[in-house]
């Protein structure tokens, strides 16, 4: 769609060219929402092409995702033998509803800034332990955890003028063994849970619920619990009022999959690690 009220592109290539924001400015990196509908508000927008992140990194400690790194460069990205979780980079990429022509231009950063409740680069990035930096409008920069990032549907910690560059994801995270499930209501629909569980060396368990909830849940057991503990602990932190409702999924359905799907990921993971 074009933007008619668009008087300007600013095309910054370090972070001291990125212009001052003022109203009516947007971030644009992949513009797959941007341009998908009338944005009258807009006069502005900053591109952040000419920056040329690196898409993706590896240090000693983790694996960084640009925010401007596409949902088909992180698919195909060639994973360490050794990291167990990189199955959950495709299964996440593949829970988007979107083509793959999508693919080569939507944005994991995007993803994450949109803060849908089905966003799966939110469910990957926070099951993992993604931590987000963000430059802040006034200068410096914050490190805020994905979990905390995402406060609600299309709510985040973003203000006017910051900017998210990356997401650091722990390499041990990565060395975990993982279970993946998803579910919609249509073969090809929306996300109405996407749980993924990982279970680590020492025995704990940690669930991160998403889609089905506002914001991404995340529960944490020293060691993996039976099946009324798993409940239990789901039923207290993940209360009436968290259960997302539109018309992919009313809240009632929305927990009984999440129960559901907890269930299949606490069997799969002590199945295949038995404590």
């Amino acid at each position: 769609m074009d933007l008619n009220t668009i008087t300007k592109v600013a095309h910054p290539q370090t972070r001291a060219q990125l212009p001052a924001w003022t109203a009516g400015d947007a971030w644009l990196a992949g513009g797959t929402w941007l341009f998908s509908e009338p944005q009258v508000h807009l006069t502005r927008l900053i591109d952040l092409a000419d920056l040329k992140w690196p898409a993706l990194t590896i240090t000693d400690s983790h694996f960084s995702i640009a925010a401007t790194c596409t949902v088909a460069q992180l698919d195909g990205f060639a994973c360490p033998p050794d990291w167990l979780a990189a199955p959950l980079i495709g299964q996440c990429c593949r829970a988007f509803l979107a083509s793959f022509k999508i693919w080569k231009t939507a944005t994991v950063g995007g993803n994450l800034c949109m803060s849908l409740p089905a966003g799966p680069m939110i469910s990957l990035t926070a099951a993992l332990g993604g931590v987000c930096t963000i430059w802040k409008a006034g200068g410096g920069e914050q490190r805020i955890p994905v979990t905390d990032f995402v406060t609600g549907n299309q709510r985040n910690r973003l203000t006017p003028g910051d900017l998210l560059r990356q997401i650091d994801i722990p390499i041990a995270a990565l060395k975990c063994r993982t279970a993946f499930r998803q579910i919609s209501l249509a073969p090809v629909g929306r996300s109405a849970a996407l749980l993924i569980g990982s279970l680590d060396a020492d025995g704990t368990m940690r669930l991160t619920v998403t889609a089905s909830t506002v914001r991404p849940i995340q529960l944490d057991f020293q060691k993996a619990p039976d099946a009324n503990a798993l409940r239990d602990a789901i039923a207290q932190q993940i209360t009436e009022e968290l259960y997302h409702t539109d018309i992919h999924g009313k809240p009632l359905w929305r927990r009984h999959m999440t129960l559901r799907l907890a269930e299949e990921i606490r069997g799969e993971l002590l199945g295949a690690n038995p404590s």
